[in-house]
Formats: C-alpha cells, structure tokens, sequence
C-alpha cells in the first residue's frame, strides 16, 4: 500500500472524526456532503478516502471498537473491578446509544459480501479485549458466574434498540443500564 502524504492523512482523520459525530447525532443515514463541508473537504476528498457510504460506515465502526477495545485494556488493572466494568459499560451504552442504525446499515450493505468479515473480526476483538476485565469481576465476585462478554454486549444492544427513538437516547440507555445493574427490587 502506497504511503500517503501527511496531507492526505489529515485529511482522513478529520473526514472520519466528522463522520463519527454525524453518525451519533444523525445516525447511520448521516450525509456524506454534510461530513466532507464540516470537515472542509471536498465531495471527492471523502470518496478518495472512502468509495461507499459502507467503506465510511465501516471505518467509524471500526475506530469506535477500537476505542472500546482500548477502554477496556485501559481498566483492566483498576483497583476496583465491578466500577471498571461498569465503567465500560457506560463507554459501551453510551456507543450503542449514539451508532443508532449502523449495526443494520453495515449488515445489509455487506451481507454476502467479503467485507462482512471485518464485523466479526471487531466482534472478536472486543471480546477478546474486554474478556480480562469480565473475567477478573467475576473472580472478585462483582458479577454472576457465567456472564459473557456476548451476554453483556446483547444486553446493552437491546438497551439501545429499545431506546432509539427516544427524544435522548443516550440518557434513558445510562438510566435502564443503572436499573440494570441495580436490579428491579429494593435493597433489603
């Protein structure tokens, strides 16, 4: 692969930050001449750096699980597991909440396709990234034996899910995930 000019460089960090903040506030129908005249760019500038609307879709995905991926190693030591994991948690929910359709725009545009690997590979690496965190909070006792990273990851997608067209997705997602967590009855 040919080494790109600083320019370009620049030019496909700030295209991708911008897509990142379009796709949380708009979702995954986000407009691609919105992100390259915020971003300062021009129309062919984007489709340079990224020929489909998938080939943009996928790189926020991907630069948000990386994101992910390196919260999660970054709390893996914390002093406290339980607050660490759910610490993620939030990162996660707080991600799902904002990345609304994209999960379903990348799967129809990719299914049957070669690119589709690249969302299971993401998959496996969180996974892989946040297994020592879950595994360390449930040797300390903070979760139930038995909880997964897929298990956790499905349980703050349905959060998301179900609080997409709500008027602040992202608060009532923090507020069901704390519900969550607490349980639904009181402390005795």
């Amino acid at each position: 692969m040919p080494v790109q000019r600083a320019d370009a460089r620049r030019n496909y960090a700030r295209i991708l930050a911008v897509a990142e903040e379009e796709v949380a506030a708009h979702g995954a129908d986000a407009s691609l001449e919105q992100i390259a005249r915020t971003a300062g760019v021009g129309s062919a500038t984007v489709r340079r750096h990224f020929p489909s609307r998938s080939a943009l879709l996928q790189a926020v995905f991907r630069e948000r699980i990386e994101n992910l991926c390196a919260r999660a190693r970054d709390l893996a030591d914390a002093a406290d597991s339980r607050a660490a994991l759910l610490e993620w948690l939030a990162a996660l929910t707080a991600y799902a909440a904002s990345a609304r359709g994209l999960a379903a725009v990348l799967t129809q545009e990719t299914a049957g396709d070669s690119d589709a690997a690249h969302v299971d590979a993401c998959s496996a690496k969180l996974t892989g990234s946040v297994d020592p965190l879950l595994r360390r909070a449930v040797r300390d006792g903070a979760v139930a034996p038995g909880v997964t990273v897929a298990d956790l990851v499905m349980l703050v997608t349905g959060i998301a899910l179900a609080t997409e067209h709500h008027a602040d997705p992202a608060s009532e997602a923090n507020r069901l995930l704390a519900l969550t967590v607490a349980g639904v009855s009181p402390e005795r």
